[in-house]
């Protein structure tokens, strides 16, 4: 059963998002917090304490260790766009778009083979 935990209007570009999550898809959860304690990427924090809620939504609710715990899903999709003007010169424009993300984290038990 996947446990997952979501940050929503993240002000981080999607892309560079990706960038980090795509690190981390499939790994077990101590690897994957190595892995985004040591990337040098701004979105490795935010995406660092979704992981850590999703692990924590994990043993809290559902009684699951955190060493057995694998990361199943993880995936930015983009939320809204905040659409900023910059002055230029000779009374023209240019659009500036702040985007924003949502992060998903999903972790489930790693499954024992025998």
């Amino acid at each position: 059963m996947a446990v997952r935990a979501q940050a929503k209007y993240v002000r981080v570009t999607p892309r560079k998002a990706r960038e980090v999550v795509d690190l981390i898809r499939g790994k077990s959860v101590p690897d994957a917090r190595d892995t985004l304690f040591f990337a040098n990427r701004g979105a490795a924090k935010v995406v660092a304490k979704v992981l850590d809620s999703a692990v924590a939504n994990a043993e809290n609710n559902n009684g699951l260790s955190a060493d057995e715990l694998v990361v199943k899903e993880a995936r930015v999709d983009e939320g809204p766009t905040l659409k900023r003007w910059q002055f230029r010169a000779l009374g023209r424009v240019n659009r500036i778009r702040k985007r924003t993300s949502h992060i998903t984290v999903a972790v489930e038990q790693r499954e024992v083979r025998s």
